[in-house]
Formats: C-alpha cells, structure tokens, sequence
C-alpha cells in the first residue's frame, strides 16, 4: 500500500464570523492511499487556534503517517492520539480504500438517495443585517431549526435579532440553537442564560470558555436553558477522562466533531458514554470539504438520530468538490447519480 498527501486551501464564499474571528480561508489536507488498482482517501482538517493538533510538526506527523501506513490500524491510531484529524484521515481513508465504492464508506438508505439526514439553518457572525438576511433566507429555504454563533457584536443587538424571529414563530415552529464559541465570562454567564431562556431557545453551546470545569458544572446544574458542550471535548483522549468529564459537569447536550475528537472511534465512544448517563447528543462538521462532510454524514446517517444534525457546511466554499452531497430543504440528502469530481486532489 502507497500512502501520499495533498494540502488543499478552500476558500469561503463571504468571510464567515465567529466569536474567535472571521474565516476566510480553511486549510485542509487529503490523505490519499493506493493498492493495486483501488484508492482510497480521507480528509485531516484542523481549524486554527481550535484544534489540539493545530501544530507546527503536524505536516511533520502526516510524512510519517504515510511512511508507517503498513502498522496495524489500532497501532497507527494510537501513535496519532494526539492528532484527532489525522486519525479521522486514516480511519476514512482505510475504509475508503477497502468499500467497493470509495466514496460510499457506510452503504445505507442515505447513500442510495432514499433518506436524507435532518440539520440545522447555520447563521454566521456579522453586522446585524447581514445576520437578518441570513435568517431570512433560511427560514425561506424551509429550515425548522436554525443556529445562530453569539458573542461577537453587543449582547443586547443578539438578544433583539432572536426576539425579531421569536415574534414571527414560536418554539414548535423553530427550533432556535446558539453557540456562544466561549464568549461568555463565568461572573456574567448565568444572568446571559437567564435572558437568553426568555426566547425558548433549545440549547447553547459552549457558553464559557473550556477548562473552566467546576465553573461550568455550576452553570449546568443551574442553567435555564439546556447547555450543549463544544469545545470543552476537545483534547480529551482517554474514555477514562472521558467519562470523568461527563459525570463532572453534566451538560444537557455534547456536540461532536469528528475531526476534532478522534474520528469514528473517538466519536463513538463520546456517545456512548453519553447516552449511558441520558446526555443527548448531535454531531457536526469543522467546516471540511466535501471528502470529510461525505464520510461524517454517513457515519451520522447510521447512529439513527431524529434531531437536527449540524451537517449544512457544503455550500460554504468557492473550490469545494463536486460531490453527490445536496441541501434539499432541511435535509441533506446523496443523489448517487451524480460524480466525483476528485480530479483535482488526486
């Protein structure tokens, strides 16, 4: 087996807002392996100053993933703990390579274009227009759960933005979901998610800061409003810590990025554990291309969750690929009629 990489820049469409910054470009490398006539390919993604491999030896770490290919895949994982993106890489890649169809790692109803997967309406960070037009065009693109990312402009223009889609809809009408990215401080968080509860929102995530752990169990047992854990799993590689996590601050919701948190594997045991202390749970992207969204979407598709998954990132980049991945209302959905344009990467 030949094993190989490629650096890939995607470029945004608009810069995209967070409370950490505005994306205007997102770095991403393929991992792309050959035996006889197959390939197969993965994605190892890192978002900046966020992933726990964000490093500088990280190209370093894919030379030597390719030159050690041949280890046995529980070796190879375990020597990669601490790059969950490039586990992530391996995991998709090897399955890629062993499918029938290198694009088709998990063959379901949602891979032969017969269900698709319910997501979220994602709204950006940005001037308080540009966030209404965003709103707008979600709504009239048939989204019944919307996220917005919070803490970015003054707290009192978000609170009104929320109450301008709360006078129009209610809560059976539109599921409303905020991710604050941390923005929050511990001394002024309760009284936020107090206000914030008044609008009937389903979840936020992250409101403080990760590492915060007795501030943030303290918000969890107190909060009126149900807290989903973001970041807070980022960098927590054993199911011992894990679980101790879990039982510490007992959030409401974990989110899951797979390319943040070890792949398939580490994903996998994150739900475990959740769903054996009644955590509930959705996973999302980091913002991959087509390849990395492709491969979580189908891994999603199989965990049989009816909630809203936060998927809806494909249509972000100017240079995506052209790929059967398609938004159809508030589903996404695969037409295996239409091809792969990998021409480019490999």
């Amino acid at each position: 087996m030949k094993a190989s990489y490629k650096k890939y820049t995607l470029n945004f469409k608009r810069p995209s807002g967070t409370s950490r910054g505005v994306l205007t470009t997102k770095e991403t490398w393929f991992l792309i392996l050959e035996e006889e006539n197959n390939f197969g390919i993965g994605e190892c993604g890192i978002l900046r100053t966020l992933s726990i491999d964000d490093r500088p030896d990280y190209e370093e770490k894919l030379k030597w993933t390719c030159q050690n290919i041949h280890l046995p895949k529980d070796e190879l994982l375990a020597e990669l703990v601490e790059f969950p993106s490039i586990q992530f890489g391996v995991e998709m890649a090897l399955l890629s390579l062993q499918s029938q169809d290198p694009f088709q790692l998990f063959p379901s109803a949602f891979t032969n274009g017969e269900k698709g997967i319910p997501i979220n309406g994602l709204i950006w960070m940005g001037e308080e227009t540009f966030m209404h037009e965003q709103i707008q065009q979600k709504l009239e693109q048939g989204f019944s759960c919307i996220k917005l990312k919070i803490g970015a402009i003054d707290f009192d223009k978000e609170i009104a933005l929320l109450q301008s889609i709360r006078k129009k809809y209610s809560a059976s009408e539109i599921e409303l979901r905020v991710d604050a990215n941390g923005a929050f401080q511990p001394q002024e968080a309760l009284q936020k998610l107090q206000r914030l509860s008044e609008l009937d929102l389903h979840s936020i995530e992250q409101p403080i800061k990760q590492g915060q752990f007795s501030e943030m169990a303290k918000l969890c047992a107190k909060t009126p409003l149900p807290i989903a854990l973001d970041e807070e799993l980022i960098g927590v590689f054993s199911v011992t810590k894990k679980e101790e996590l879990l039982q510490t601050i007992q959030p409401q919701y974990i989110i899951l990025k797979p390319s943040l948190i070890g792949g398939f594997k580490g994903t996998q045991e994150w739900i475990d554990l959740a769903e054996k202390q009644n955590i509930g749970w959705w996973i999302t992207s980091a913002l991959e291309s087509n390849i990395g969204l492709n491969a979580i979407s189908q891994f999603t598709f199989m965990q049989n969750s009816n909630m809203p998954q936060g998927l809806g990132t494909g249509s972000l980049y100017t240079n995506n690929i052209e790929s059967p991945l398609e938004v159809k209302g508030e589903y996404i959905t695969y037409a295996p009629e239409k091809k792969w344009d990998v021409n480019s990467i490999l």
